[in-house]
């Protein structure tokens, strides 16, 4: 893992949050994005070297949605940004994690993503994220 690509913040109004945000960091908010795999909204702040991305559910079954309903807005996962997913991947998964998909996909800001499953990090929802060139 070569450093934390961002930090994600689950939010119940994504156009509040980001004027939220927006007074808070200072800085504008530089993209956001529909990922329909994950039925979410997104939207990025950088601050420096560090990215925020904040995600509000488009759809009442998504992920973003059940853990809105049961913990409410807040930190929802860190991701780390890595140079090759699949061997990060054999990696974790010989080290013992559990991953949250088998293969990576599509993410948000032209990354392939891979979630690991909170219960094998203390609580903590883990993404990875390798660039797409």
């Amino acid at each position: 893992m070569n450093k934390i690509e961002h930090i994600g913040i689950a939010v119940n109004d994504l156009f509040k949050a980001c004027d939220l945000y927006e007074k808070l960091l200072g800085t504008a908010c530089y993209k956001t994005e529909l990922v329909e795999s994950e039925n979410v909204n997104t939207a990025f702040f950088k601050v420096g070297e560090n990215k925020i991305e904040l995600l509000s559910s488009t759809h009442e079954d998504s992920a973003i949605a059940k853990f809105l309903t049961k913990k409410g807005e807040g930190i929802h996962h860190i991701a780390f940004d890595v140079t090759d997913i699949y061997a990060e991947m054999d990696r974790l998964k010989a080290e013992g994690f559990i991953l949250l998909n088998e293969e990576p996909k599509k993410g948000a800001d032209n990354k392939l993503i891979c979630f690991v499953h909170p219960k094998g990090t203390n609580g903590v929802l883990i993404e990875l994220c390798q660039e797409i060139s």
